[in-house]
């Protein structure tokens, strides 16, 4: 089992949740400093950015093999759209690292939303 940290679409609520059924949801979170999120016209992307000093709020789930493999493909990471990497929780588990999807675009002119996609 895999812990993935979400933020957007695959939140409860969230118009691509259904890609979590069969798991496990783990708590709330928030990511450590240095993240932010910003629009991409319907989702968020989560990127590593210096100036932030607030994190990305989202949820913690526990997945199997098998949902990750189907969270690669909706993440395009075969693309180079999202990659998957370890990212610092600030609560509830400080210090603790959970795997997230990372945008990997460029996002100049994207406009920043902050630490939390509102599910719409």
């Amino acid at each position: 089992m895999t812990l993935v940290f979400v933020y957007g679409t695959l939140k409860r609520g969230g118009g691509n949740h259904h890609f979590l059924a069969g798991q496990a949801f783990v708590d709330e979170a928030r990511t450590a400093r240095g993240y932010t999120l910003y629009d991409l016209s319907g989702y968020p992307g989560m990127v590593r950015q210096d100036d932030d000093d607030t994190g990305v709020m989202g949820e913690v789930w526990s997945v199997d093999d098998e949902c990750l493999a189907r969270l690669d493909v909706l993440e395009c990471t075969a693309e180079g759209l999202y990659r998957l990497e370890a990212v610092p929780l600030a609560s509830p588990f400080p210090e603790r690292a959970v795997k997230t999807y990372i945008y990997l675009k460029d996002t100049k002119d994207r406009p920043r939303i902050g630490s939390e996609w509102a599910i719409k």
